[in-house]
């Protein structure tokens, strides 16, 4: 069967990207990628490009099928905007609210092609987990979904490693974050309802914070009494969170306290990304719980390893692509990551890795 898709642009060349490049390749696209810095190290074609030149944005996407953009969340808009007008398909990888209202504005006015933004971890696959989780039940209650992206082995209070942006970690932590409470979405503060979670016999604490759930509690309000989405760390890191923007007074510093971190708690190689779905309902006529827990590790990858929080973040946004590009999801208009099947997802090329690996 033909594709839809067979030539993609990837925006942003960074650890995510760069793979997100090659699993492109694998699954048999052709690929270009496009960063502000050279890259002849790959084995891709790469172009420079200034994302914030319109009409060089809109020039690289001649002659391409999709974009997936691996940028900051700021830079999204632009390119959501020039594949808009390019009627090219677009992939994002964004846990930004108004980033992804913007993306919806746009599928709503596209007949050509799809927008399908949050195709990471959270808000993507874990999204995708728990709604198809969700799919077999008879009557839901409660649909809790949780992610953590952290050092398989921590040193100090934090517990904790910057191995992924920095300002999407400061912004998790303190804007208001979208929950079902009584079956209504509410926006309740980040950092709060925190509870106890073992994996594996680690223990790990979790706490409510932004982002997360990307479109879920516009699709299950009314159907489901509670929904929310948190964050896992060792115990101790909320605690120490707190001290750092209240008692220290830094929540309006939020690049400060974001370079603090950077410079405290570097990247790490040895990471682990745990993810923990459970829903909670009746099956049958009878109650019952659901769970869903996988920790994932480092992974090869066409010779070279690559970090759990790498190749987890960009294994999921190119299954996406692939599901759209073999007509497995709508060719137009807004996709959400809660209308993917896991089975679906586990079928690609690139998601068989997250059927394939995984211990509990």
């Amino acid at each position: 069967m033909s594709r839809i898709i067979n030539q993609v642009a990837v925006f942003g060349l960074g650890k995510v990207g760069e793979l997100v490049a090659d699993l492109l390749g694998e699954s048999g696209f052709k690929v270009v990628g496009y960063d502000a810095a050279a890259r002849p190290d790959l084995v891709f074609e790469t172009k420079l490009l200034d994302v914030q030149d319109a009409d060089g944005l809109r020039e690289s996407l001649r002659g391409v099928d999709a974009v997936v953009s691996c940028l900051p969340f700021n830079l999204n808009i632009a390119v959501a905007e020039a594949a808009y007008d390019a009627r090219v398909h677009y992939f994002d990888l964004t846990e930004d609210v108004p980033t992804t209202n913007r993306v919806i504005e746009l599928a709503s006015d596209s007949p050509a092609a799809a927008f399908v933004p949050q195709c990471g971890l959270a808000p993507g696959l874990i999204g995708i987990i728990g709604a198809s989780i969700a799919k077999t039940f008879d009557e839901i209650r409660s649909i809790e979904l949780k992610v953590g992206a952290l050092p398989q082995n921590p040193t100090g209070l934090l517990g904790y490693a910057i191995n992924w942006s920095p300002e999407g970690v400061v912004n998790e932590y303190l804007n208001d974050c979208e929950v079902l409470r009584q079956g209504h979405r509410q926006m309740v503060p980040a950092m709060t309802e925190k509870e106890r979670v073992f994996i594996g016999g680690i223990e790990l604490e979790a706490a409510l914070t932004s982002g997360g759930l990307g479109t879920m509690c516009e699709t299950y309000e009314g159907s489901v009494h509670r929904l929310d989405y948190k964050t896992l760390r060792y115990p101790g890191h909320f605690d120490q969170m707190h001290f750092l923007f209240d008692e220290l007074n830094l929540r309006e510093q939020r690049d400060l306290v974001g370079q603090m971190l950077v410079d405290s708690k570097p990247p790490v190689n040895d990471d682990v990304v745990y993810i923990h779905a459970a829903v909670e309902g009746r099956k049958n006529g009878q109650p019952f719980r659901e769970n869903h827990v996988r920790a994932y590790k480092p992974l090869d990858i066409s010779g070279r390893t690559w970090r759990a929080i790498s190749w987890t973040t960009a294994a999921s946004a190119v299954s996406v692509v692939e599901l759209v590009a073999d007509g497995v999801l709508p060719a137009t208009g807004f996709v959400k990551q809660e209308d993917i099947t896991l089975e679906a997802l586990f079928s690609t090329q690139a998601g068989r890795h997250f059927a394939e690996q995984g211990t509990v």
